[in-house]
């Protein structure tokens, strides 16, 4: 369910005293429509720069992913935005983000982002996990697996798991992925795993999408079953957050995630995997 937004002139004053001494002094308060997770979600053109500003009520039950968010930055630098402030003042929890520039990751097939996106999957593995809380992936998938599977999902390497093409961005100098929000301990492959639900539901053929995630080197190392086993717990994942009425963004999700688990269970059964 997504969260009413509220503008950034509408955060209480001493919250954005606090956010403009880290940003200086704004220009133009630009509104950012995408994302679901946020009550303010906007970018302040400063003239020491540009800044992305997402906010919370600290007493909102997804508040703890900006402490994760906030957690996660020192050690995500080279793939992800800097995190300049985090405030946590008059009811509200807000942080203070590089403004990157770049467009949104195209997954459409043929999409010379791809192999931008490829490279930074590797990237993002090759970060050594930070010793911070963080949710384990058995411990996220439990609900949806049978428990012999749950050693497939087990490892310890930093995953981000939200592939959402919204939160890569790509300019000339690659590609950099936002919100660390939902940041997990796992088994390296995962995160390809992600992206191959939305490089589906972008248009590929699930043999396609899986090809594009074997650029990822963990992919390469990821058992048969285990693929089988998290592609079968992303339908019921996505059935379950759908509902019986889901929405036209959820509905897309959930078919994509049926087709890869029938292309999963299919070759399965011809002794294709």
């Amino acid at each position: 369910m997504s969260i009413s937004r509220i503008r950034y002139e509408d955060l209480p004053l001493a919250v954005r005293c606090a956010v403009e001494e880290a940003t200086g002094a704004y220009e133009v308060a630009k509104p950012v429509a995408d994302g679901l997770n946020s009550a303010v979600a906007v970018k302040l053109v400063c003239p020491k720069g540009t800044f992305f500003i997402k906010a919370l009520p600290s007493d909102h039950r997804w508040a703890w992913t900006q402490a994760r968010e906030a957690e996660v930055a020192p050690y995500v630098g080279e793939v992800a935005p800097a995190l300049h402030a985090r405030i946590v003042e008059e009811g509200w929890d807000v942080l203070v983000f590089e403004g990157l520039k770049g467009h949104q990751a195209n997954y459409a097939p043929g999409s010379p982002d791809l192999p931008l996106v490829a490279d930074l999957l590797t990237l993002i593995g090759q970060i050594e996990c930070p010793g911070i809380p963080l949710r384990r992936a058995e411990q996220r998938l439990g609900s949806y697996v049978d428990a012999k599977d749950l050693k497939f999902f087990e490892g310890d390497a930093l995953l981000h798991t939200d592939l959402n093409n919204a939160n890569v961005l790509v300019s000339d100098d690659g590609a950099r992925i936002v919100d660390w929000g939902w940041a997990t301990r796992g088994a390296p492959w995962l995160d390809a795993g992600y992206w191959v639900l939305w490089l589906i539901a972008a248009g590929h053929a699930p043999r396609s999408a899986e090809q594009w995630a074997a650029h990822v080197p963990s992919w390469r190392t990821a058992e048969s079953e285990g693929i089988t086993a998290f592609a079968e717990a992303t339908e019921l994942i996505w059935r379950e957050i759908g509902g019986s009425n889901p929405d036209g963004w959820t509905r897309r999700l959930m078919e994509a995630s049926k087709t890869w688990r029938e292309f999963r269970s299919a070759a399965k059964g011809n002794g294709r995997l």
